[in-house]
């Protein structure tokens, strides 16, 4: 044997019993630690038999054990819950004081304010006592007693609620209702309460009880188109908040609960009767006796004569977030803005909409509305958010999520336009099933085979269904929409082609604006100027927006024109068809179990969508797009079209109609005793002295200056003559004022 091997061979036995070692040093250290471990359980379970109860004993730990674990489940279901309202506070929610806007109209008119004037926010300890105690009785007694939510109020308001058999008294607390005015709207969900109250403790959280106040106090709404109640007092009474009296805070605390039916200037001897019942709440809430408010009763408060002047609420609220995102940027925050709002058309859409709610709304069962209008370019000219912005100032024309019905079809069709498809392309009516879904038509019938103008007019269901399924996907009309306008948030399950996916009233004027405008985009827009009060313009439409795109070509667009032209006359639309003759295009939308109604339609001068339903999404009487959102938009632009110069449909081959055609079509078409007569739009100018004014001002502006007497050749002035170098500017600006003044009711 070599000396190596002999080596290795004397290793070999000593390496084994090092492994043998090891092996045994790890069972026994394992084996040590589970017999120490066996008895460290057997100590700790002899030492907890100590405790261990019966009997009674027993029960009452079984439930706080049950408590213990609801708690922990209850705990993780409110963070749940929480989440979602503590979004809310992620963005600057105090931006709202940082600007105070003045509103223009179109021709420059003051139609109301935005934001909070810090001058005229005043400090909680300069505040007159009687108004802070009138405010807290009525609105919030243990405001200081409780941490958003005051559970003895709400368990007493709903002891007196049950024992009225009503609502006679609500459990909100002023922190409760200054979370909603900041961070929600008047929604009446489940869901917005919950948020509603995890913000008010949020609100507590991060503010004392004087700023939850003085919030409170400048942000809510007073009615007359005012906020806060130092703008009220201003507008009720002509004075500063500081010097109002006791009869008058009390009539400033009463306007919290409902500012529309109590307005003074509105509805004096309901403000007074209110103003009375704050008067006995302060009574009642020991913060004063019957002695010292005897004078108040005896001596109601007395208002300015103000002429009652109505403001377009719902559309200042809107441009007044597009004047915050525009101006964010700018160092100046006090700014006068010239918006697109055309109170004329206002006030007629506002009483096409209440005049068919008055007429039809009780046998329809539908108690709302909403309804935008665009002049074609983009321009807003009249926006109804709702009802009453008194009672509710949550805007329906631009925050309620509806589902839109047929009137989404619109977009399948676009897409199939921009394919190739034409409005003689035929296509399959039958039934048709789509991962499990089967879709049907409103009769329960079946045409076979039709073009896409019958499918589309006939409002056929299958068609778009089988178009999504096998032509063109649900990404592809999710894009057409977002494309066109949509600015809400499409799901592409199977069933969106039939307008299942929620969208705004202004998501389909303005998507449906793309029509008229050529196939380019609406460009949508509230604000057309943003000057400060040094009349710098900070902000122009027309020269700061970008251009605007194609969305359609000119081919896709002129077939869905044509389509949509023939909805009115053949179609579901029949009641949206104007009587003066000019052609109009829409497209009618009603959902499942008759709950929302839609009717969106253009000439080739407005685009207007109007929507009909409930807010509680309660179905109505078998109510169609058809209907009264078909009504509405007749009468609304029965008086647009009035006295202008009309401007034709892209792609339609028919004139625009003649001089006598007004006369004709009224005479062709049957009279309806139950009609509401017509709105007539007031005209200054006809649209030929406005055309011919304008043409003059254009004249003036692009002519040459001109020349003094003494640069003329061979004349040698006799006098020193005042400078006439811009007088062709100076007289080109009068022309556009008399415009403006003269010619604005012919809508140009």
């Amino acid at each position: 044997m070599m000396p190596d091997d002999s080596h290795q061979a004397k290793d070999r036995p000593r390496k084994r019993h090092i492994f043998l070692r090891i092996d045994s040093w790890i069972d026994s250290t394992v084996w040590n630690a589970g017999f120490r471990a066996a008895e460290w359980w057997e100590d700790v379970t002899i030492f907890f038999r100590r405790f261990r109860t019966r009997g009674w004993k027993k029960v009452l730990f079984d439930i706080l054990g049950e408590g213990m674990n609801w708690g922990t489940a209850g705990a993780v279901l409110m963070l749940a819950l929480a989440l979602p309202a503590f979004e809310e506070t992620k963005g600057n929610w105090r931006a709202q004081s940082d600007f105070a806007v003045t509103f223009l109209d179109r021709y420059g008119n003051d139609i109301g304010h935005r934001g909070i004037i810090h001058e005229d926010s005043v400090p909680i300890d300069e505040l007159p006592d009687t108004l802070i105690k009138a405010v807290l009785a009525t609105e919030d007694r243990r405001f200081f007693d409780h941490y958003g939510i005051d559970f003895l109020g709400l368990a007493r308001a709903m002891t007196e609620n049950a024992r009225a058999g009503g609502v006679v008294q609500g459990g909100s607390t002023l922190t409760q209702q200054l979370a909603k005015n900041l961070f929600l709207t008047n929604e009446r969900t489940i869901e917005r309460k919950i948020k509603e109250a995890f913000l008010a403790v949020w609100l507590e959280s991060n503010l004392s009880k004087k700023e939850i106040l003085r919030l409170y106090l400048d942000r809510a709404y007073m009615g007359g188109g005012t906020f806060g109640a130092a703008a009220a007092a201003q507008f009720y009474f002509g004075k500063a908040i500081t010097d109002v009296n006791l009869a008058e805070s009390a009539m400033l605390a009463g306007l919290f609960k409902a500012p529309a039916r109590y307005a003074p200037h509105v509805n004096l001897p309901a403000a007074r009767g209110r103003a009375n019942e704050v008067l006995t709440n302060l009574v009642q809430g020991g913060l004063m006796t019957e002695g010292q408010v005897i004078a108040a009763r005896l001596n109601p408060a007395t208002i300015i004569d103000r002429a009652q002047k109505k403001a377009p609420d719902f559309f200042l609220d809107w441009a007044f977030d597009e004047v915050q995102r525009i101006a964010r940027p700018f160092a100046q925050h006090s700014l006068v803005v010239r918006t697109t709002i055309d109170m004329g058309l206002q006030h007629a859409a506002e009483e096409a909409v209440e005049s068919n709610l008055r007429q039809y709304g009780e046998s329809y069962r539908v108690k709302q509305a909403a309804l935008v209008m665009l002049e074609n370019g983009g321009a807003v000219r009249a926006m109804v958010g709702g009802r009453d912005y008194g009672e509710s100032q949550f805007n329906r024309a631009t925050k309620a999520l509806r589902q839109p019905g047929s009137s989404f079809k619109v977009y399948t069709y676009a897409a199939a336009m921009e394919k190739g498809f034409t409005p003689e392309s035929v296509i399959s009516d039958a039934p048709i099933t789509w991962r499990g879904w089967s879709p049907q038509n409103y009769g329960r019938s079946y045409a076979g085979r039709v073009t896409m103008l019958t499918a589309i007019a006939k409002s056929i269901n299958t068609i778009p269904v089988r178009l999504a399924k096998d032509e063109l996907g649900t990404e592809r009309i999710a894009q057409m929409a977002k494309d066109m306008g949509v600015e809400t948030p499409i799901r592409t399950d199977k069933t969106m082609p039939l307008g299942t996916s929620e969208v705004t009233v202004l998501d389909q004027a303005t998507a449906y604006a793309v029509f008229p405008a050529g196939g380019f985009q609406s460009r949508r827009h509230g604000v057309s100027q943003i000057l400060n009060y040094d009349g710098d313009v900070l902000y122009d439409f027309n020269r700061d927006a970008p251009p605007a795109k194609r969305i359609l070509s000119e081919k896709a667009n002129a077939s869905m024109n044509f389509m949509m032209t023939q909805i009115p006359v053949i179609g579901t639309a029949r009641r949206a068809a104007l009587d003066n003759g000019i052609v109009t295009g829409g497209k009618t939308g009603t959902t499942q179990a008759y709950r929302d109604a839609w009717f969106a339609g253009f000439t080739g001068d407005y685009t207007t969508a109007v929507w009909f339903g409930n807010d509680d999404y309660t179905s109505t009487n078998n109510m169609t797009g058809g209907s009264l959102p078909a009504m509405t938009f007749k009468r609304l632009m029965d008086y647009a079209e009035q006295g202008i110069e009309h401007r034709a449909i892209p792609g339609i081959d028919n004139p625009l109609p003649g001089p006598a055609s007004d006369k004709v079509a009224a005479a062709a078409k049957p009279v309806d005793e139950n009609a509401l007569p017509p709105l007539v739009r007031p005209r200054s100018l006809s649209a030929e002295a406005t055309r011919l004014i304008r043409e003059l001002g254009e004249k003036f502006n692009s002519a040459p200056p001109l020349k003094r007497p003494e640069d003329l050749p061979g004349r040698v002035a006799e006098i020193d003559p005042q400078p006439t170098g811009a007088i062709d500017t100076d007289a080109g600006k009068a022309i556009d004022k008399a415009i403006v003044k003269g010619g604005r009711h012919a809508g140009q």
